[in-house]
């Protein structure tokens, strides 16, 4: 559990030790023993080997790790809801694995280290455009994923300000390693699967673009951080990205686009040392495994046995690397061997085609030839015996193309074999040529850069070239410019008269303009007198207008009261119907059928409780119409709810009086008549407009109210209003205390950096220490502490509770739900008196001793509330074990309070040292004196504040053995457990 990374020679053994045995079970069944829910460092380190083992394990460590992501979802959920160092880390990891495990149990052909081909990532995604989309947005959501952890990552090592060199950076650092080689091929995926989806329908996939380009900044910005720190240099050659993303509306792009390529130093030898030996370590001994589970907690063996094993199987790799060397040497003989046998029988077989096809060519000239002869044959006897020796030879050349077909068949037979073994041979040989060829796209990739680099430069020469040839020519532009105004200057002076004969030209032009104004005049009076008689004809229009308008008017006035005739008609119609239901649940009351139905008390209290609320609502839509009668939707809703809810509590009240003694039967069915009989009396004040405006359902909520103070007395006895106040109660104390810790917590770092500002030397340091051991205090003591007591707390009532519900679980066990609220209580107060504490201490307006006394409340409130859970709960649960643990640890976390409270104040009182070399024999003798008397002041005052302290505590103990019987035991075993 040390902040260290973990060790790479024990994550190869769980990795080899997976391909021995064929999968992950193993390394399951130990991971499961681990304290992942309680030790953040040590659920870092197993994402970090459960990533390792996904990528470089078994091809069926995968399904293994399958079947148990939900155990890896909880471990996330539960890290990220806590507030830890690794925890949001944590959590960010564990959901990364997770998507990484349902994508490759999804997509089977693609392997846990992505080393899949294009062609394999097509042929997986298919040629359907959703298959595509759905397989893009995996690899997107999966690339999303692994980046946000990294993010979070580098920023936690920024704030923390941790150095990569350092064994706390590297374990943070050593699980991106796996994470960048994932995040390069997932990049390559996306990238291919994106340009085929704009080859189908470029159109509709705007938003894909968007967040692939987030995304690519995202991991720019992850591979140049990553590329410069010092951890990373050694350990992996991290690729450059394009400046931009690639452009996918462009087809011809993905011609430009080149593969990003993560290269691990010593990969190679990597290999040879560990993957090809795996065949011999199946007749070896059996290796220990997962030595890095051993190093979190889950080991037995002894490091020595380890060592001894290690040193053992590096021996026996030493002895099979030559076994290899030989064995590569006799596969390249036999590939060389192959080839020449391969191309001798291409040539054997090449040749008989030959022979055959020259061979078919003569036997079609025989057979025309010995037709032509037997033509002739009637005609030339001489010839017959050329023809018997044509048909001879046919014969003859017939039995060798046969012979032919057959050798060529079998040679064809030799040449498949050969193939085959060609085949097999050929693997071996491209693997070892795999490397040649990378090394030697890196060298083209560096000649191209070279080449990218000089012409870059020869562009930016040509450019400071031209920009001097421009400066150039402006230079010489200025120059002529220059002598073109000098030129200019006396060409001036000759326009300057010239402008003076315009000037005598332009003011006799104005006088002409003056003469035309005054004609325009002229023309505006006449204008003017026109716009008035104009004006006199519109108000002779608006005249008219306002009459037509009045019109108007009126014929809405009787339209609006057209309206409110018919809305009070539906309102009519809507009071008849309810008057309607009242009047059959009133028949109910009386009918003898309706003596066998029985109803509950808590259902007429329900029932009676929605009825008042709908007289409620029924009351403001009643003000509502009155205030506006050309709408009556909200009256008639409320009067129809109102009816059947009135109805269903008066059939429910008889109901209830059946099985009600003889007396509050009575009662109640005369209040369910009464209420009947004002329910008909409103409604019949509704249906009238004289009366509408009086109609008041007062009458019927009292009578309603007596029905619920009814049902409420015929209630069985147990419940009663305190079973919902005691499950509000718990609920709202726990949560009022659990604030007022989380609170305090963020106080006391504002009172620490008040303490920095406002001290120095050492009463700063005295400050420091007591304010950071409180906060300490909170965090890990009474946080912790009361987190636990809330998940037992939980735990007894869904233990306890069964059929019933969580308020009458509470109910039932009054006693002991008011002991728990009075021990939350106690803790809160506790903890906001020692914030208060030390805020007046740091202010200087307290004393330390306030500090000791809150820190000893606290323990005794925390253990008072131990011993309130305890009395529910099963004496083997964990849950308890573990609020047991915290109560010590709140002990002790307490008496680090109080020895830091202390030795501070021992601390500033030896700083102030006693001079008393100036004074004389009285001088000393005088202050001796005083120094008595105080002291026996002092004496007297804490004889009577301890007789004080008793009488209070005295008190306490009677006020609670007065309000909490029940609970005074269990305040007295927790005051003696603090104590």
């Amino acid at each position: 559990s040390a902040e260290t990374p973990p060790k790479e020679k024990y994550v190869r053994n769980i990795i080899m030790g997976s391909h021995k045995e064929g999968g992950a079970s193993t390394f399951w069944s130990y991971a499961l023993n681990l304290p992942l829910s309680s030790n953040s460092m040590i659920s870092w380190k197993f994402c970090y080997v459960l990533h390792k083992l996904l990528r470089d394990g078994h091809r069926n460590a995968v399904a293994d790790s399958y079947r148990r992501c939900r155990n890896v979802k909880d471990m996330g959920v539960l890290w990220g809801n806590l507030h830890d160092r690794y925890g949001h880390i944590v959590a960010l990891s564990a959901k990364y694995l997770c998507l990484k495990m349902e994508f490759h149990a999804k997509h089977k052909v693609i392997p846990g280290n992505l080393e899949a081909s294009d062609e394999t990532v097509e042929r997986e995604a298919g040629t359907d455009m959703t298959k595509v989309l759905d397989m893009t947005n995996e690899l997107l959501d999966y690339m999303d994923a692994g980046l946000k952890m990294a993010e979070t990552v580098l920023r936690q090592l920024d704030a923390n300000g941790a150095k990569s060199t350092t064994p706390a950076g590297q374990c943070r650092l050593t699980p991106l390693i796996p994470l960048i080689l994932d995040c390069s091929f997932l990049y390559h995926f996306s990238v291919r699967l994106m340009f085929k989806l704009h080859s189908i329908a470029p159109d509709v996939l705007l938003g894909h673009r968007e967040r692939f380009r987030d995304l690519f900044t995202s991991l720019t910005q992850f591979f140049d951080r990553a590329r410069e720190m010092e951890f990373f240099k050694s350990v992996i050659q991290i690729p450059d990205l394009p400046d931009a993303p690639p452009n996918f509306l462009r087809a011809a792009a993905l011609a430009e686009y080149k593969k990003p390529v993560v290269v691990m130093p010593g990969e190679e030898q990597h290999e040879e040392e560990e993957v090809e030996p795996q065949p011999e370590f199946r007749e070896s001994a059996q290796i220990p495994q997962y030595y890095l589970l051993s190093q979190m907690g889950g080991s037995e063996a002894p490091v020595e046995q380890r060592e001894t094993e290690t040193e053992s199987l590096r021996r026996e790799l030493e002895v099979l690397k030559p076994e290899l060397q030989l064995i590569k040497n006799e596969a390249q003989r036999c590939v060389t061997e192959l080839k020449a046998q391969v191309n001798r029988l291409e040539a054997e077989v090449e040749e008989q085609r030959t022979h055959k096809q020259v061979a078919m060519v003569e036997n079609e000239h025989l057979r025309m030839e010995v037709e032509a002869l037997r033509e002739s044959s009637s005609s030339c006897h001489v010839c017959t015996g050329r023809a018997q020796a044509a048909e001879l030879r046919f014969t003859q050349l017939k039995e060798r193309h046969a012979e032919l077909v057959t050798s060529h068949a079998d040679l064809m037979k030799k040449n498949a074999e050969t193939v085959k073994m060609l085949s097999s041979t050929k693997q071996d040989q491209d693997d070892l040529l795999r490397a040649k060829k990378q090394l030697e796209s890196e060298l083209e990739n560096l000649r191209q850069q070279s080449t990218v680099l000089k012409f870059t430069q020869k562009l930016e020469i040509d450019r400071l070239r031209r920009e001097l040839d421009s400066t150039r020519a402006e230079l010489m532009r200025a120059n002529s410019a220059l002598q073109s105004k000098e030129m200019s200057g006396t060409q001036l002076n000759s326009t300057l008269a010239g402008l003076q004969a315009e000037r005598e030209v332009l003011l006799r032009s104005v006088r002409e303009q003056e003469a035309e104004l005054n004609s325009l005049r002229q023309q505006a009076q006449l204008h003017h007198s026109s716009m008035e008689q104009e004006r006199q004809r519109s108000s002779m229009e608006l005249g008219s207008l306002h009459a037509q308008l009045q019109q108007q008017a009126c014929r809405e006035g009787e339209l609006a009261q057209k309206l409110q005739e018919e809305q009070f008609c539906l309102l009519q119609c809507a009071v008849v119907e309810a008057e309607g239901i009242i009047l059959d649940a009133v028949a109910k009351v009386d009918d003898p059928i309706h003596v066998r139905c029985i109803s509950s008390p808590d259902y007429l209290v329900n029932r009676a409780e929605i009825t008042l609320g709908s007289i409620d609502k029924m009351q403001q839509s009643h003000l509502v119409y009155l205030g506006n009668r050309n709408d009556a939707s909200g009256l008639l809703r409320a009067v129809t709810q109102f009816s059947h809810l009135a109805a269903d509590t008066i059939v429910n009240g008889a109901a209830t009086s059946h099985s009600a003694p003889t007396d509050q039967a009575d009662r109640l069915t005369d209040s369910c008549r009464d209420c009947a009989n004002h329910c008909l009396q409103f409604l019949k004040d509704l249906k009238f407009q004289a009366s509408l405006q009086r109609a008041d359902p007062s009458a019927i909520r009292y009578t309603v109210q007596r029905i619920l103070a009814l049902g409420q007395d015929l209630r069985p006895k147990g419940q009663d209003v305190l079973k919902e106040e005691l499950g509000s109660m718990v609920d709202k104390e726990m949560i009022a205390t659990s604030t007022a810790i989380e609170e305090a917590v963020l106080r006391m770092d504002e009172i620490l950096n008040q303490a920095k500002k406002d001290t120095s030397g050492v009463k700063l340091e005295v400050n420091q220490r007591y304010v950071c051991s409180c906060t300490i205090f909170y965090e890990l003591g009474i946080r912790f502490h009361f987190i636990s007591a809330t998940d037992l707390q939980k735990d007894i009532v869904e233990g306890g509770r069964g059929a019933a519900s969580v308020t009458e679980f509470y109910a039932k066990n009054s006693r002991w739900t008011e002991g728990l609220i009075s021990a939350s209580k106690a803790v809160g107060w506790g903890a906001t008196q020692l914030l208060d504490s030390a805020d007046r201490v740091v202010g200087e307006n307290g004393t330390y001793e306030e500090l000791i006394a809150c820190s000893h409340e606290i323990a005794g409130s925390t253990a008072q509330l131990v011993a309130a859970s305890k009395v529910k709960a099963d004496r083997n649960n964990k849950k308890l074990k573990t609020l047991q643990q915290a109560s010590r640890h709140v002990n002790d976390m307490a008496a680090v309070v109080v020895s830091s409270t202390k030795h501070g104040q021992m601390q500033i009182s030896d700083h102030g040292v006693m001079d008393f070399s100036g004074m004389s024999l009285i001088k000393l003798k005088k202050e001796e004196m005083e120094a008595q008397v105080k002291v026996l002041q002092l004496e007297s005052q804490l004889e009577q504040e301890r007789v004080r302290l008793g009488e209070l505590r005295k008190r306490h103990y009677d006020l609670a053995n007065l309000e909490q019987p029940s609970f005074c035991l269990i305040q007295n075993n927790s005051c003696k457990s603090s104590c």
